[in-house]
């Protein structure tokens, strides 16, 4: 079985296999177990397509169940590869009507192939709908008018697929045969998607989630710095990694896309040919909010324009620019020998093609990285993949032998020419457990890449990074080179407040200087405090003016806020994209302060004037942070450091705090409950979960700093 698909064959030895074997098959190289419904629409499109083929004079085709496009999570139902052209079939089994949904669906499906499929560019892809029930079918063959391959989507009952394929024959008789590793073929954007990207970057206004009142001077020198190096890397083949450093809001994402776009077209008006670069982040909340506030965008400018074009169509576009690390990783996991021996990777040449200059890697020369810092150690890694993933029923790899940072840098490392990875690095925010912060990056390069340079900011010495131990780390390291350029100091999010981050560093640290820095910046950058929750809201709702957002912040181990009338922002990126872009008008949006963001869903991204509600999670009590999780039921239970595993929780609970209190823009407000108070007739607590003890350190804190209490 080839990991991309569930099963392929020649036509032949698909129509002399049973349909109880090739059942089988899809079930066995299926991840977990199939639903009935899953196995049924399977039997039925099997039945549908051996009556199909059978009618089919040339049988030299090539026919593929459930294929998986690379890097965007997707499979297509059926797919042949016949005379040249591609067909790509989406069922609908038992279904009468033709839907505009299900259209667009397997339209979707074309157009990914076009724009990202290596051995699918340049061909005749033809995208067939099939509601197995429908009683007509098209009748005209015809491209989309779009400057593409991709025929009009074509419709059809189970018993005209046949008709449909034999008039595209018609109409596209001489067509060059698609390449035989079809189903292994690298990921490539092709010129038209980047272009898009390009149009998009330089265009877009994003001021939803983005501003530039502060001078730009630093992005740029630090953009010019990377690129020099990615030149030098070109002109003496090596291979290279930057670490970028920046405090919270100082534009590493826009400085990582920049570069993704500059590094594609140098100054010219086209892309240069294999010189492509790709933006990946692990943030799905991130990813979700940036592609559809750019595809938005797009949208809107060609509607304003008077030119047609789909939503989807925008979105499409922007995926280029902006993806999932995940995805990236797991197209290079398909490639290696599994299980693996002896603690190696090694590429299987069975499940990958050999390109002359990215040897096995990905065709993308320069990868950049958005907070590295979150990569995963080697053990969740390897938990992670020896379960086929979260829900056991992806690729399955045992005995994985190397962390996510060493397998990314392996994975450039393929190249046979020439690489740059650029690591964007935020120091204090590993917030999830598993996640390694910069030492794994280090340690790899050491141990397993001593031929990479590296070039690092200075910052990357800070305690907040790889716990103050990169010196130590890299002093035996002979490849590298220290540069302020690679350090963003001032912060973009913040534009009212370059010291916030100072500030909310001195506050979490019990530094003594927190006063001074509150005193500095609080007429410029609003911070005051409250103990009442309609206080806060009252205050944001004053803040705000025009389209200016609001939204309140809680951590993920925060527990009781539904007293305070506040509910948690569901966990799925659909709800993160509502939250962050709807206007006030739309109850889903983050204005309506009825639903909380958590440091999940909200970092590497802001608002404007922020609630942060500071629950009992994190308590000052005598000047020293405890920390605490609830049981879910009736009572918070301490975490002390009495083992790595605790020791790692509280490390990320700080920095849950530390996103928390760096995403406002213009200004924030913090809410520290004052528990309830109240006891019964026979001297219970009436909520023993909120005592007012929970909260009154904390709040004192805060306020001994000098924050001004609404």
């Amino acid at each position: 079985m080839n990991n991309r698909c569930l099963y392929d064959n020649s036509f032949t030895g698909f129509l002399s296999e049973t349909n109880d074997a090739i059942l089988g098959k899809l079930c066995n190289n299926y991840h977990g177990n199939a639903q009935t419904t899953t196995i049924d629409a399977w039997n039925g499109e099997i039945s549908i397509m051996k009556e199909t083929l059978y009618r089919l004079e040339d049988k030299t085709g090539q026919i593929i169940f459930e294929y998986d496009i690379p890097r965007l999570s997707k499979r297509i139902d059926v797919v042949l590869l016949y005379q040249g052209i591609i067909f790509c079939i989406e069922f609908k089994v038992g279904e009468s009507h033709i839907l505009e949904a299900d259209v667009d669906q397997v339209l979707d499906y074309a157009l990914d192939l076009n724009y990202f499929h290596k051995f699918s560019q340049d061909k005749v892809i033809v995208p067939i709908l099939v509601a197995t029930k429908y009683r007509s079918s098209s009748t005209v063959i015809q491209p989309s008018g779009y400057a593409d391959k991709v025929l009009n989507p074509l419709v059809s009952g189970s018993s005209g697929i046949y008709r449909l394929i034999f008039d595209v024959l018609k109409e596209f008789p001489n067509e060059l045969p698609v390449d035989r590793n079809w189903i292994i073929s690298p990921y490539a954007p092709t010129p038209t998607i980047i272009e898009a990207a390009r149009s998009l970057y330089e265009n877009h206004s994003v001021e939803d989630i983005t501003r530039h009142e502060a001078d730009k001077v630093y992005t740029d020198r630090t953009i010019k710095y990377i690129l020099s190096v990615i030149k030098k890397s070109k002109e003496q083949q090596k291979k290279s990694i930057c670490f970028v450093t920046g405090v919270p809001g100082a534009g590493k994402t826009l400085v990582g896309l920049d570069v993704a776009i500059k590094q594609t077209y140098q100054g010219q008006n086209e892309p240069v040919k294999d010189e492509g670069a790709v933006y990946l982040s692990g943030n799905g909340p991130l990813v979700a909010v940036l592609t559809e506030a750019l595809a938005r965008d797009n949208y809107n400018k060609c509607k304003e324009r008077n030119i047609k074009k789909k939503k989807t169509d925008s979105k499409r576009e922007v995926e280029k620019s902006i993806q999932m690390i995940h995805r990236y990783r797991d197209n290079m996991l398909k490639k290696i020998k599994n299980p693996v021996e002896n603690g190696t990777l090694e590429i299987d040449p069975q499940k990958a093609v050999e390109m002359a200059d990215s040897g096995y890697g990905e065709v993308e020369h320069v990868a950049i990285f958005d907070e590295a810092q979150r990569s995963w150690t080697h053990k969740r890694l390897a938990e992670y993949l020896k379960r086929g993933g979260t829900y056991g029923n992806k690729l399955k790899v045992p005995n994985f032998p190397v962390s996510e940072a060493a397998f990314l840098i392996w994975a450039l490392d393929q190249r046979r020419d020439w690489a740059v990875i650029i690591c964007l690095v935020g120091g204090g925010q590993e917030i999830n457990t598993g996640e390694a912060g910069i030492t794994e990056w280090i340690k790899a390069l050491n141990e397993q890449f001593p031929h990479w340079d590296v070039y690092i900011s200075p910052k990357l010495t800070d305690a907040e990074y790889a716990e103050g131990r990169v010196n130590e780390l890299l002093q035996d390291n002979h490849h590298v080179t220290y540069s302020d350029d690679l350090h963003l100091s001032v912060t973009l999010r913040s534009y009212r407040a370059e010291k916030l981050s100072a500030f909310v560093h001195a506050l979490l640290s019990f530094d003594k200087n927190a006063a001074r820095l509150y005193a500095d910046i609080k007429d410029k950058y609003p911070i005051v405090l409250t103990r009442n929750m309609d206080k806060a809201r009252k205050w944001l709702h004053k803040q705000v003016r025009g389209t200016e957002r609001t939204g309140v912040l809680v951590t993920k181990e925060s527990a009781r806020y539904k007293p305070l009338a506040v509910h948690i922002l569901p966990s799925d990126e659909e709800n993160a994209v509502h939250w962050f872009l709807e206007d006030k008008t739309d109850t889903r949006s983050s204005n309506y302060l009825e639903d909380a963001a958590t440091e999940i869903q909200v970092q590497g991204l802001e608002l404007d004037y922020t609630c942060v509600l500071w629950d009992a999670d994190m308590r000052c009590e005598h000047r020293q942070w405890h920390f605490y999780r609830f049981n879910g039921q009736t009572k918070w239970v301490e975490q002390t450091a009495t083992s790595e595993t605790k020791q790692d929780l509280i490390k990320y609970m700080l920095n849950a705090y530390r996103v928390l209190l760096t995403r406002a823009r213009a200004g924030m407000i913090i809410c520290v409950p004052e528990g309830n108070p109240n006891k019964s007739s026979e001297g219970f607590w009436e909520d023993s979960t909120r005592k007012p003890e929970y909260y009154d350190g904390t709040y004192q804190y805060l306020k001994s700093i000098g924050i001004d209490e609404i």
